[in-house]
């Protein structure tokens, strides 16, 4: 990839693949790719196994359990990226492999995304990473062995927002950040509904922090207590939120922590976790660890929490479901 193609120079059809299928969310490797290959005068589409050859076709998935693209593809070169390509399951975790990582050329990932790609998705809303990286390092979780095992910033928000009435934030830890005060400014200053989808580390809130994030309109915000040992540190973070918060007390709703099930810890273990956090005003959000080969009890645990059904069934033993 380099500088822009002279005018002699002849243009280049240039396919994207969606593996994951695009219909919940938009695949930003590849609104990134597109936008950086109209930038050089190639032409882009979505490609289709009768819409004749291409001079290149890009696949990307994010997803492990998405099978692969597997139809004959009509192109000189054909380039395969994302987490997905790099994730596989062995005895029942995931293993990620940073040799079959593919990552974006600097001068695709700073551009600015191509949200033609999709227009119902996208419409009004902006996609991208102000931070990667997380300390953390958990086993179930792939982010440290991708991006690394500290938070780090990546770009400023007018990269990938121009001005959308809404934001959405696929950041890892944006709070273990340096420079998490200058991003959070940022967002406040965009006055944009914004929606930090991966979740906020609870672990690192402040008061500080908490009087940031009530100057953001967010449409939702998430924590997450995945790790039962964890609660001497957690439930202190989490009652310190909520008595500063003012955002959810305006708008009458609870905020999300997702609870991590089917991993290292026993159902009462479970249990005690969504007790509490509903104690403390917090709507316990289940998410089985290989859904695919948990046990049943794990998936009645998960309908209770997640369809609000555990605010009136108090306790699991009496939900039916």
């Amino acid at each position: 990839m380099g500088a822009k193609k002279k005018n002699s120079q002849k243009m280049s059809r240039i396919g994207l693949i969606d593996v994951d299928g695009g219909k919940t969310f938009p695949n930003l490797a590849l609104m990134k790719i597109s936008a950086y290959h109209k930038s050089i005068g190639d032409e882009v589409e979505w490609y289709g196994p009768f819409d004749g050859w291409f001079d290149k076709v890009y696949l990307s998935k994010v997803f492990s359990f998405t099978p692969d693209y597997d139809y004959c593809i009509n192109a000189h070169e054909v380039v395969r990226g994302g987490s997905g390509y790099a994730i596989s399951l062995v005895d029942g975790k995931e293993v990620f492999d940073k040799s079959k990582d593919v990552n974006l050329p600097a001068e695709i990932e700073s551009i600015y995304p191509d949200y033609s790609l999709y227009p119902e998705l996208t419409k009004d809303t902006a996609f991208g990473f102000l931070t990667r990286g997380c300390p953390r390092g958990c086993d179930f979780c792939i982010v440290g062995k991708k991006e690394g095992r500290c938070s780090v910033k990546v770009a400023d928000l007018k990269q990938f927002w121009g001005g959308q009435r809404n934001i959405v934030l696929c950041d890892p830890n944006i709070l273990a950040c340096k420079d998490w005060k200058d991003l959070l400014q940022q967002l406040i200053d965009s006055k944009a509904k914004v929606d930090f989808n991966q979740g906020l580390d609870i672990r690192l809130m402040t008061k500080e922090k908490i009087e940031m994030l009530n100057q953001i309109k967010i449409k939702e915000i998430h924590f997450a207590w995945d790790k039962y040992k964890d609660k001497d540190i957690i439930l202190p973070k989490l009652r310190l939120f909520m008595k500063h918060q003012i955002l959810l007390k305006k708008r009458g709703h609870n905020a999300v922590v997702y609870v991590l099930v089917n991993y290292d810890t026993t159902v009462e273990q479970d249990l005690e976790r969504i007790y509490t956090l509903r104690e403390l005003g917090y709507w316990a959000y289940v998410m089985i660890y290989d859904k695919e080969h948990a046990d049943p009890v794990y998936k009645r645990l998960q309908r209770w929490c997640n369809n609000f059904i555990f605010w009136n069934v108090p306790a699991f033993e009496d939900y039916s479901g």
